[in-house]
């Protein structure tokens, strides 16, 4: 596990000997066509390479043990009555990061499930800025002044943590005494 002051999710850091090695990554996708045009974009940059294509979650489950994936792109909307989400909580518990890819978003943000979100459709550009960012993330690297492909959205776990505010204590509970006087309009003694 990944010391959590570098890397604030808990996920597994890549290790140091992997910094100048290939980023192995996992695709979940349903939909052939679609998983084959992501494996095409990923591996046009030789920096990435795709170790399986999973089609719902127990071929996820069987890839992560054979291909040890440093990442993987999840779609949320899988075959065989799986999840994006069940794939994602699966993958953390191993240590793996998740970048949901989907063409229908959730209306809230998953920072302790995935790094961020891309939006289909996509072009290889948004492909490649969008595992480079993930790359980063994963690294514990600030880019300076990222530029995000309009259809990307990086979840930010400090974020969420400081909207969460905690509510207003309760008021100490009145006795029946005095919550009958000062309903009949008298003074409490």
């Amino acid at each position: 596990m990944a010391d959590s002051a570098c890397n604030p999710r808990g996920w597994a850091a890549l290790p140091p000997g992997r910094a100048c090695k290939v980023l192995k990554i996992l695709i979940v996708e349903d939909e052939r066509p679609l998983a084959e045009t992501l494996r095409y974009l990923v591996e046009d940059n030789p920096r990435y390479r795709v170790v399986g294509i999973a089609s719902d979650l127990p071929s996820a489950l069987e890839l992560l043990e054979h291909g040890q994936p440093d990442l993987a792109l999840v779609d949320l909307h899988l075959a065989h009555g799986s999840t994006g989400f069940s794939v994602a909580v699966r993958l953390n518990d191993a240590g793996v990061p998740c970048l949901f890819v989907t063409g229908r978003p959730p209306g809230f943000a998953m920072p302790d499930l995935a790094l961020g979100l891309l939006l289909k459709p996509f072009t290889g550009n948004d492909v490649h800025r969008a595992l480079a960012l993930a790359e980063d993330v994963m690294r514990g690297r600030e880019t300076l002044r990222p530029r995000l492909p309009r259809n990307l959205q990086l979840f930010d776990p400090e974020e969420e943590a400081a909207d969460e505010v905690p509510p207003p204590p309760l008021p100490p509970r009145q006795g029946f005494k005095a919550r009958l006087e000062r309903w009949i309009g008298g003074s409490p003694h």
